[in-house]
């Protein structure tokens, strides 16, 4: 069994900054986590990409691009969003994922965080 943990959300003024925290953990040694990424869900929306990242190589959803930055630690099994410029649509539940998964050399199965609140008002 995976666990992911988000951590990091809250209010903030539009224009401001957050950083999300993303940590996974496991009752054995986790030795791949080959997509970490970051998806986001507003009041009525459907759940959508933010950014993600996979083997060095990362992708952003255009609304966020410029503004985002997804990064990761892979010696703490840990991946990051820095979110600058937030705006009022930026406001949504901010959920991790991680897939490709293997610990103590088994294939596990991809993983969703529980979400945290992200708000963007004045």
């Amino acid at each position: 069994q995976v666990q992911v943990v988000e951590s990091g959300g809250g209010l903030v003024q539009p224009g401001g900054s957050l950083r999300l925290s993303c940590a996974a953990s496991a009752s054995g040694i986790i030795s791949k986590i080959s997509i970490m990424g970051w998806f986001r869900q507003a009041p009525g929306n459907q759940r959508e990409l933010v950014a993600i990242i996979s083997v060095g190589v990362t992708d952003y959803a255009d609304s966020v691009t410029g503004r985002f930055t997804i990064s990761r630690d892979i010696t703490k099994n840990t991946w990051y969003l820095q979110m600058n410029g937030l705006k009022p649509e930026d406001t949504a539940v901010y959920y991790c994922y991680a897939g490709g998964i293997v610990v103590s050399g088994r294939s596990m199965n991809n993983t969703w965080g529980q979400g945290t609140q992200v708000t963007v008002s004045s």
